[in-house]
């Protein structure tokens, strides 16, 4: 793998596209702006790609940006495309979970299609779900933080072969999880 370091005239066009496209959002169960969120996902997968680094960190950032757009947004993948170009746009869909199918089909069908992606795309994956393993909402049930843990064991067995730094965070954070 190159050590080649990421763009930050690329990172901030990702981050304000972002902010825009997110808006008024905010995290779920708190008055934070949405878009630290994937500020904090980025963060995440830039101190791995520091140590287990990749062929391509733009595409790795830029994903890890905008990873919540198409999903949470009116954003559409073709709007990606234009302004980031083909790569990114395809990493962010497959990222998305399809709506389209039953709820309990969507995480397996993203997964998928992830792993036809560069591994850069499987760790924003991994480095998503770290940052959603920091502390369940208060208003969920002891059932749904399970269930959450018990995908997140999914998403470390379909992925961790991408980064061993993120693989063990991913796991530590599963065993911790829901802990109160």
């Amino acid at each position: 793998m190159t050590s080649r370091s990421w763009s930050p005239e690329l990172y901030r066009a990702a981050l304000v596209f972002a902010a825009e496209a997110h808006g008024g959002q905010k995290v779920p169960g708190s008055e934070r702006p949405y878009v630290t969120h994937p500020v904090e996902v980025a963060a995440e997968l830039c101190a791995a790609m520091l140590v287990d680094p990749v062929s391509d960190p733009d595409l790795a950032v830029q994903c890890a940006l905008l990873h919540d757009t198409v999903e949470d947004t009116s954003v559409r993948v073709e709007d990606l495309a234009a302004r980031f170009g083909a790569a990114v746009a395809r990493g962010v869909a497959a990222l998305s979970k399809d709506p389209t199918l039953p709820k309990h089909a969507r995480m397996g069908d993203s997964l998928r299609r992830i792993r036809d992606e560069p591994r850069e795309v499987w760790m924003v994956k991994l480095a998503d779900r770290i940052v959603n393993l920091s502390h369940p909402p208060s208003y969920w049930t002891d059932e749904k933080i399970d269930g959450y843990r018990v995908e997140a064991v999914e998403i470390a067995d379909a992925l961790g072969a991408a980064s061993a730094v993120l693989e063990a965070r991913i796991r530590a954070k599963i065993l911790a999880y829901g802990r109160r």
